[in-house]
This record gives structure tokens, sequence and C-alpha cells, in this order.
């Protein structure tokens, strides 16, 4: 009886956005902004050449406010959009500059650009998942 009574559950992919959100924009602060560690900018050299380091980190705390706040927005699936892409496109260009450096002058930048693609194609998958529908609408499997 509890499904009865019981507000319904943060939705995942809204909770997703959050979470996430929430550590894109405390890895720009903390781990770029902050203290940005050898390795990470030693790999990141081919957009450092052209964009500062500390724009960098600003962009990733922008991308994960976006989505933090489109996480907590109800019924906006337009906005949830943007918060997935906020949470893709910053993933996708550390997977495609450490791709160059692996390929180029830091060999050992593959296992970033293996780790960074790949959680860019985990953001494309969830975005396109719908959530479970809430209990009041499930079929009942006695």
């Amino acid at each position: 009886m509890w499904g009865a009574t019981a507000r319904p559950a943060f939705p995942r992919r809204r909770a997703f956005l959050t979470v996430v959100g929430t550590g894109w924009a405390g890895y720009g602060g903390l781990g770029i902004l902050r203290d940005p560690r050898y390795g990470t900018a030693r790999g990141l050299a081919s957009i450092t050449d052209r964009i500062p380091l500390t724009a960098l980190g600003w962009m990733w705390v922008a991308c994960g406010t976006l989505a933090l706040l489109a996480g907590l927005l109800v019924h906006c699936p337009r906005v949830q959009a943007a918060g997935f892409a906020a949470l893709a496109v910053p993933a996708g260009l550390w997977a495609g500059a450490f791709s160059v450096a692996a390929a180029t002058t830091y060999p050992t930048a593959v296992g970033s650009a293996c780790g960074w693609g790949a959680f860019t194609i985990g953001v494309v998958l969830v975005s396109g998942m719908d959530d479970p529908p809430p209990p009041y609408l499930r079929k009942d499997r006695r």
C-alpha cells in the first residue's frame, strides 16, 4: 500500500542531471581552477594552446550548473536536453583532446581518452532513456 500514499521518487534522468551536474561543477571549480593536475594540463595541450585552462575550468562549472538546474526543473524536457548536452560537451572535448595527445606526444593519455569517450557516450545513452512510469500507471504483476 506504500505505492498509493508515497510521493513519487525523484525521476532517474533528473537525478542523473543533478548528481553529474554537481560533479561537473566541482571538477571545474576544484579540479581545474583551483589545482589542475599535471597529467590533465599536459593532455589538454592541444586545446590550451588556444583557450586558457581557467576558461576551460569555468566552462565545466557553467555546464555543470546548467545540468544541475535542468535536473531540478520539473516537466521541462527541452531544458533537460540542454542539460544533457551540457554534460556531454566538456567530456567529449576532453576525450578528443586526450585522443590527440595519446596519438602524438603523450601516449599514456589513451586511458583518459577512453574514459572520457565512454562517459560521453554514456551521457548520450542516458539522455535517450525514459523514466519508468509512476507506480499508479504500472501494470499489476500478480
